[in-house]
């Protein structure tokens, strides 16, 4: 009969996810993983993989965990609901925990050592699965009238993830909730009107 863990491997791998969620991928050493779980390397790397493997189980967790309001927003009626939807709740998540500002897929992902490159591209994909979603609604919305015909779903999409992006890094930085609120207003402010939106559409 084997052994049995001696650890609870989800409180494990949430405890990492807000390591690398606060460090990035390649500002986490080792030594912050294994204090954060608080169980060995050994055990850790037996359980899990290396640090790459480890990575990619947490952005899995993460998205399970605190991105749902990604669907949501696409069952939304209206294309601006669908935008202004994320846009806020983007800004909910980047500003909710004041010891891990910003988000797990902008943190520390934007440029790397040549070592992290495949963690670098794992990110890039994430982010162009979440932007190939949107454009696909927005394209819906433009066949349904929501969006004017001159509209550009794929730039629509490319905005909203742009402006979301944004949003994590200026989390990062500091910027208060009010004031990443009203950068999402600010945003929304420009969305395109088309001739059929549904009442309540500019809620």
């Amino acid at each position: 009969m084997g052994r049995h863990r001696e650890f609870d491997l989800e409180k494990v791998l949430d405890a990492v996810l807000c390591v690398f969620w606060r460090k990035g991928y390649e500002g986490t050493s080792y030594a912050d993983l294994t204090e954060a779980a608080g169980v060995e390397r050994p055990a850790l790397y037996s359980a899990f993989g290396n640090k790459e493997a480890l990575f990619r189980q947490a952005l899995a967790r993460y998205d399970e965990r605190y991105l749902g309001y990604i669907p949501e927003a696409l069952q939304l009626p209206t294309a601006r609901q669908v935008a202004a939807h994320i846009l806020h709740k983007a800004v909910d998540l980047n500003t909710r925990y004041p010891d891990h500002p910003g988000c797990l897929g902008i943190n520390g992902a934007l440029a790397g050592s040549d070592e992290a490159e495949p963690v670098r591209r794992a990110l890039i994909d994430f982010r162009a699965a979440g932007q190939a979603q949107l454009r696909e609604r927005f394209e819906r919305a433009k066949d349904e009238g929501d969006l004017p015909q001159a509209a550009k779903p794929d730039a629509l999409a490319a905005f909203v993830m742009a402006v979301t992006h944004g949003i994590a890094v200026q989390a990062k930085a500091g910027f208060s909730r009010d004031m990443l609120e009203a950068v999402a207003e600010q945003a929304l402010s420009a969305w395109p009107a088309g001739s059929s939106a549904p009442s309540g559409a500019s809620s």
